[in-house]
Order: structure tokens, then C-alpha cells, then sequence
């Protein structure tokens, strides 16, 4: 598989992604494709032709790796990388139709020149509104990808150290035949490497859904110095005050007329005591 070109396709969100969304991509590209490609492949290359087993009983060695290893590792990596990062292509799928959008606005507007066309492909749209939702099932979509894949794993694979030697007695071996899998400590140390580095990928998911939730907070809560960002709260905020001014301004005008025909005390005669 050209994983090359899966990455340039994953990688066209990288602009309209969170800090640790772009953490999350490079972390993907970094250590797990290439990882994968690079060292996991050629550790996993010769792991059939290097099963081995003490017996020369055709078809025993077939059998008994396809029990003890039904799926590859690799393959089964490969298989949850291309899941995992697929649902990145929806944030991609919604930034290219909001182009497309815009740009028959542009059209329509009288404004399609080419500079417009070239801005309007190096936009970058801020993940609100419909945005935000699409963006959030994506990340929700990994998540669960994530932890399907582990489980899995675990089921098909429940001890993660790659053992030594493995007994076997299917048909058609003779009898009870000893099998010695190749390069068993470099497969260990992988398969663990790979597992952390899924689980980070599950934290990161994780935070930046916890990031996106607290953005959107904030957008429709009251800031720190009492700064209204909700409309529907500013809007309330805006007729509050506006009582205010009119209440302050009939105070006003009506504190004139009751000192109309009042003298001030100064002019007032003063009152004899009888003492």
C-alpha cells in the first residue's frame, strides 16, 4: 500500500484542525505508519517461512501458525491505521462543499475573480457550527475504531509476549510437534510500542473532545470579566441596560417638577421657638 498518499489525503484537515488534532496527525504519520513501514514489516516479513516446526508432515506448519497467528499483526495494524484515519475524510468531505458553496456565492455576487478563487482555497474556516458537529463525530468515529481494534487484539492476541516455542497437534501432524516462532523478542517490543502508541492516540482523541466541548462553552457562556458571548445572552443583556438608561432618564425628568413652587430654604422664614 502507498502510504505516501493515504498520509497527503489525511493531511488535507491538518488546516482546519485544533493543536491537538495536528499533535494527533503527526503522531499517526510519525509513529505508526512509518514505524510500520520501515522497521514492523521487516520484522513481520519472514514470519511464516520462519515458523518452524520438528516435523516434516506436509501441511503441519501451515496449520498450526494459522492457529497460534490467524491474523497478521501487520495487516491487522494496517487494517485499524486505514479505519482510524477515515473518518478524518468527513472534516474534508465539509471543508470541500463549503468551497463549493462559496464559491458559487462568489460566482453569483459578481466577484469570481482568480485572486477571490485563491483565497477562498487557502481559507481556513473555524470549527463552529455544523463544522463542529461533523468534526466531533469524526473524532468520536476514532475513538471507537481505537478501542474496537484493542479489543480485538486482545482477544485474538490475550498475551502480548511473543512466546519462544508453541505446541501444536492439529491435523495433519503426527502427534504433538514443538514450533519455534522467529525474531520473538523484536515482535514483543513492537507489539507493545504499537499498543502505547494506539493509546495514545485515544488520550489525544479524547482531550481534544474535551477541547472542542470547552470551546463551545465558552462561545455560549459568560466569560471571566462577565463578558456575554451567547447571543441569546447578549441579547438579554442588551434590553437589561436599556431599562436602565430609561429608567435613569424618567428619574431625571421628574425630579424638576417636584421642586417646581418649592422656595429653597434660604428664603424660608424660620420658625420661632417658644423657648
Amino acid at each position: 500500500m502507498n502510504w505516501a498518499s493515504f498520509y497527503a489525503v489525511i493531511s488535507g484537515v491538518n488546516r482546519h484542525s485544533t493543536g491537538i488534532g495536528r499533535i494527533w496527525l503527526s503522531v499517526i504519520f510519525i509513529f505508526r505508519i512509518l514505524v510500520l513501514v520501515v522497521a514492523a514489516e521487516s520484522v513481520w516479513g519472514d514470519e511464516k517461512s520462519g515458523f518452524t516446526c520438528n516435523t516434516q508432515q506436509p501441511g503441519c506448519n501451515s496449520v498450526c501458525y494459522d492457529q497460534f497467528f490467524p491474523i497478521s499483526h501487520i495487516r491487522l495494524w494496517a487494517l485499524q491505521l486505514i479505519l482510524v484515519s477515515t473518518p478524518a475524510l468527513l472534516v474534508a468531505m465539509h471543508v470541500a462543499h463549503r468551497r463549493h458553496v462559496e464559491k458559487k456565492i462568489l460566482k453569483i455576487s459578481g466577484r469570481g475573480s482568480a485572486k477571490d478563487f485563491e483565497d477562498l482555497k487557502r481559507q481556513k474556516f473555524k470549527i463552529t457550527g455544523a463544522l463542529w458537529w461533523t468534526y466531533m463525530i469524526s473524532i468520536v468515529f476514532r475513538v471507537i475504531f481505537e478501542v474496537v481494534f484493542l479489543y480485538i487484539f486482545y482477544l485474538i492476541y490475550p498475551d502480548i509476549k511473543m512466546v519462544r516455542l508453541v505446541k501444536c497437534d492439529s491435523y495433519p501432524c503426527p502427534n504433538t510437534v514443538d514450533c519455534f516462532v522467529s525474531r520473538p523478542t523484536e515482535k514483543t517490543i513492537f507489539t507493545i510500542f504499537m499498543l502505547a502508541v494506539s493509546g495514545v492516540c485515544v488520550l489525544l482523541n479524547l482531550a481534544e473532545v474535551v477541547y472542542l466541548i470547552a470551546g463551545a462553552c465558552v462561545r455560549c457562556f459568560p466569560g471571566e470579566a462577565g463578558e456575554v458571548k451567547g447571543p441569546w445572552l447578549t441579547q438579554k443583556l442588551a434590553t437589561y441596560k436599556q431599562n436602565e438608561i430609561n429608567q435613569l432618564i424618567s428619574e431625571h425628568s421628574f425630579k424638576p417638577r417636584l421642586n417646581v413652587g418649592r422656595k429653597p430654604a434660604a428664603d424660608r422664614p424660620e420658625r420661632c421657638s417658644a423657648f
